[in-house]
């Protein structure tokens, strides 16, 4: 049998060069990642990272369809996974997401490096043994969304160049040991209506900045610090706000004088100092959940909307509170 000259040709480059035809990875990225592995001690998280494989198809992260360039990592739930960020991963330049979650033996600060992925879209660093400040070189990240440092033991006060970030959408530091105030800078934000605004559990103290009456949050939680004086600036009859949770605090403030957001659906105001009546207008809001106990509220509670559909824990523990669901007024 005649074997043509085309037909060598073909069968030498499907036995020699398929291979690494095939490995769509870029090759400095692959040599990154192998570097990422090592720093983390080799975990079985990262075991079908091998380098005769193409890293595209590596579990934990993802390749862009067309330049196959690494656009996100995501290292999570895994109690065998220790060490520090690794400083290697500020050498994925296309990285898109960048996820370290649920890894409570990650240690050490956060790796000043992240602040050189300038195309970072997504950080989250959240329930894992990090400690040390929210560093200020977070606001380099230009193009960031959403920024999750929960569940953490970050200290310090919130840098207030967070609110450079001009395309920020959520932010949560809850869960954390954070101190001092609420930078003021917080009403400044390039967009006005982020729809998380999460920083409950931590020490934070001090008043709410005035400026952030500017701010239309969807979602507000600032439970369990040591917050005092008037936060009337987090509500509004103009706002789209759906959820504000301002519990456990130290807040003073007339509840009768507040005025709400129509979109309103869930208010947490228990364990307060706050004073005055419950206002007639949350009759007329799609209340799903509402907790206004221990406070000293006094007066009769308003009949209508879906204020008599919650039990009597969602009024108890006020000075002089009463009618349904409560003891009847006398």
């Amino acid at each position: 049998m005649k074997i043509y000259p085309a037909f060598l040709s073909f069968l030498f480059i499907t036995i020699f060069i398929s291979p690494s035809v095939s490995d769509h990875c870029n090759a400095q990225d692959k040599k990154v990642l192998l570097k990422i592995k090592k720093a983390l001690g080799n975990p079985y998280l990262l075991a079908s990272w091998d380098p005769k494989t193409d890293c595209c198809d590596w579990y934990c992260l993802e390749c862009h369809p067309n330049t196959h360039r690494v656009v996100s990592l995501t290292l999570f739930s895994d109690d065998r996974l220790t060490g520090q960020i690794p400083p290697e991963v500020g050498d994925l330049p296309y990285l898109e997401t960048l996820l370290f979650r649920h890894l409570p033996n990650l240690n050490g600060t956060i790796q000043p490096a992240i602040a050189k992925l300038k195309n970072l879209k997504t950080l989250r660093l959240s329930w894992t043994n990090l400690s040390g400040p929210v560093p200020n070189f977070l606001s380099q990240l230009k193009n960031l969304t959403y920024l999750d440092l929960s569940f953490n033991n970050l200290s310090g006060s919130i840098p207030s160049s967070l609110s450079t970030l001009p395309n920020l959408e959520a932010l949560h530091l809850d869960r954390n040991k954070l101190t001092g105030t609420i930078p003021e800078s917080f009403g400044m934000f390039p967009r006005k209506n982020l729809y998380l605004f999460i920083l409950s559990h931590n020490k934070l103290s001090g008043t709410i900045p005035a400026s952030l009456a500017n701010m239309d949050f969807n979602t507000i939680d600032l439970s369990r610090n040591l917050l005092e004086g008037d936060p009337s600036v987090l509500f509004g009859p103009n706002k789209t706000t759906f959820e504000i949770d301002l519990s456990r605090n130290m807040f003073q403030f007339d509840l009768s004088k507040v005025q709400f957001p129509k979109s309103l659906a869930r208010l947490d105001l228990n364990h307060n100092k706050i004073t005055g009546s419950i206002p007639a207008g949350l009759t007329d809001l799609e209340l799903q959940f509402m907790n206004v106990s221990y406070n000293r509220l006094c007066g009769q509670i308003p009949v209508g909307g879906r204020l008599q559909s919650f039990d009597y824990s969602t009024y108890f523990h006020n000075r002089c509170l009463c009618g349904a669901p409560l003891d009847t007024c006398k």
